[in-house]
């Protein structure tokens, strides 16, 4: 596993995230040596699931969306799972946090429904990526060009469509953080 030590990783989510989309990247970015924070709307423990059904394991978030300060991170990620993408893509905080990161040119990697955040913050225009298939409608109308690939990377922007796909989402993820 490449080494990331001086990374300083963003995972954004709530309740409802999925356990497979949340907990292995972070496992891999740890093991690859990154700093990982999580935050959340609050910092009670978050309730991740298995495909929508069944609960899986929480997880107590480090600090709330709204004192995180994107210019502290290197790097943003946000796992999927319905619940959790749709609550947090109409989080004003949410979609700030996206925007600063867009902006600052850093990388970005959204997995299953989480691009809904990404279309909602008017942040998917002209860019190619790729999500859970019920949600690329949505992201056809917002202007993006979607592609039905494993991995989806436009610049900074890396994106995958569901939990089959997380392994070539963490090797895209973690060779964008390198490259910066």
């Amino acid at each position: 596993m490449p080494a990331i030590d001086k990374s300083r990783v963003l995972i954004i989510a709530t309740d409802g995230f999925e356990q497979d989309e949340l907990f292995k990247p972070r496992e891999a970015l740890l093991d690859a040596g990154a700093r990982v924070t999580l935050a959340s709307p609050k910092t009670d423990p978050i309730q991740g699931m298995e495909g929508d059904i069944e609960k899986a394991a929480t997880i107590t978030p480090d600090l709330t969306l709204d004192a995180v300060n994107p210019d502290a991170y290197d790097a943003l990620v946000i796992p999927g799972g319905t619940i959790n993408s749709d609550k947090m893509r109409v989080q004003p905080d949410a979609q700030r946090i996206a925007k600063a990161f867009f902006a600052a040119g850093k990388t970005v990697a959204a997995i299953c429904h989480r691009p809904w955040l990404l279309a909602g913050a008017g942040l998917v225009a002209g860019r190619t990526m790729t999500s859970y298939e019920s949600i690329r409608t949505d992201l056809r109308n917002a202007g993006a060009n979607v592609v039905d690939e494993q991995v989806s990377i436009d610049g900074k922007l890396v994106t995958s469509r569901k939990p089959d796909d997380i392994p070539a989402f963490i090797d895209a993820l973690i060779r964008s953080i390198e490259a910066d």
